[in-house]
């Protein structure tokens, strides 16, 4: 799997952020973290899913960003990062390709993983038809108990507004969880300290709390996965991937690469043609 890698090596990547124009590894306020991750988690879904490269290659599924979905129950809406997705008839003016983000969101890639995206059929952005995939990325760098009822809340409505738009897509959640002691905040002088490992540990406590399903007559994420970095946010610290606890094992739901597997066997099982 890249995904998890291509993620911290992109953000250690201090970059221009906001109207100020101030360099960060990551800002809160913007939204590069969550577009590199839904990227990354993409990239690894296309590499292990044949018939999602073979719908691609033929046209009939494209991407969109930021693409609202409205529950057709209850009538709420919400903006999900990524979908996947069939082309509504007219076609966009300025498409992107799934290729020419990486130059957008500055991902930084090895010449194995640019030589692996080159290998893929051109995934193209269009106007969102049916959903077949959508995917919710979020992270917890900072004040991590406080932040832990809104990332619930957060990732709860968006799996809710998925399915209340139509029950067959697979709803996808992805969340960054920072286990950095210090964490410098773009809005604050100093830098936070954290009790760690204990806060992150009761951050993916809560994200085990978040209903899953196993069939499509059920309420809750198809596939969710938990990425722990370690992130300072200081400039001159490079962003580093955690591997041991309190990061999820090899066989726990919540490993990245349990994810994209999942991801992917849900694809060839729900979206045999189109």
């Amino acid at each position: 799997m890249f995904g998890p890698e291509i993620l911290v090596r992109s953000l250690s990547k201090a970059v221009p952020t906001g109207s100020s124009g101030e360099l960060w590894q990551y800002h809160s306020r913007g939204d590069r973290h969550s577009k590199i991750a839904c990227w990354g988690t993409l990239f690894d879904v296309l590499r292990h899913c044949a018939k999602l490269r073979e719908h691609v290659a033929k046209g009939r599924v494209g991407f969109g960003i930021n693409h609202e979905m409205r529950d057709f129950i209850h009538g709420r809406k919400k903006n999900l990062d990524l979908v996947l997705c069939t082309p509504a008839d007219a076609p966009l003016k300025k498409a992107q390709t799934f290729a020419s983000l990486v130059q957008r969101y500055q991902i930084v890639l090895t010449s194995k993983e640019s030589e692996s995206l080159d290998a893929l059929p051109e995934l193209k952005e269009t106007k969102v038809g049916a959903v077949q995939a959508a995917l919710e990325a979020k992270a917890c760098m900072t004040e991590h108990v406080k932040a832990r009822p809104r990332l619930y809340d957060e990732l709860h409505s968006s799996h809710q507004t998925i399915h209340g738009a139509s029950s067959t897509a697979i709803a996808i959640g992805f969340v960054m969880v920072n286990l950095a002691t210090e964490f410098q905040s773009p809005s604050r002088g100093e830098p936070s300290h954290h009790k760690q490992p204990a806060v992150t540990e009761r951050v993916i406590e809560k994200i085990r709390e978040l209903p899953r399903r196993s069939s499509t007559g059920q309420s809750g994420f198809d596939a969710i996965g938990v990425v722990v970095i370690d992130c300072r946010n200081d400039g001159s610290h490079p962003v580093e991937l955690v591997s041991q606890p309190p990061a999820p094992a090899a066989e726990d739901i919540l490993n990245y690469s349990q994810m994209i597997l999942r991801i992917a066997h849900l694809y060839e099982s729900r979206f045999p043609q189109l």
